[in-house]
């Protein structure tokens, strides 16, 4: 009999149960919570922007919020994916990346890799004045990529 797994607490059932020759209980392997997937893809790009063109992270924090906060700022009806904060005196230039309104565009796993890859591009192309096609010279934006 098979269950469903309800409210992120696991498997439960028959699926779950202890091997019966050490006792231990089975290690199933999970898909990562979206929110993971998330941070990793922009780790993974944020990599690959520092191997390719480095001196387009110096000065530059680059991290991520769930959703936009400065909703009086909103000047369209249009969610932002991603905002660029230019450097201050004494404080880095920021790029922010906002993820469910990137997650909610994207259809696949896959289509989220690419639009956070391409989101951080832009961004750091309006911050730096560096081309995308300088900050990522291959233009591959393929799941091919650590």
């Amino acid at each position: 009999m098979r269950r469903r797994e309800r409210h992120g607490r696991g498997l439960r059932g028959p699926l779950a149960a202890p091997n019966p020759l050490t006792g231990a209980p089975v290690p199933l392997r999970q898909r990562a919570r979206s929110a993971d997937f998330f941070a990793d893809c922009l780790r993974a790009c944020v990599a690959r922007t520092a191997r390719t063109c480095p001196r387009a992270l110096v000065g530059i924090d680059i991290g991520y919020e769930e959703v936009p906060g400065n909703l009086e700022a909103w000047r369209s009806v249009r969610v932002p994916l991603a905002a660029a904060v230019p450097a201050r005196p004494g404080q880095n230039g920021q790029v922010v990346l906002f993820r469910r309104p990137l997650e909610h565009r994207a259809a696949s796993r896959a289509e989220l890799r690419r639009l956070v890859h391409r989101a951080l591009l832009e961004q750091l192309s309006a911050l730096t004045g560096i081309g995308v096609d300088e900050l990522d010279p291959s233009g591959d934006l393929g799941d091919d990529w650590d």
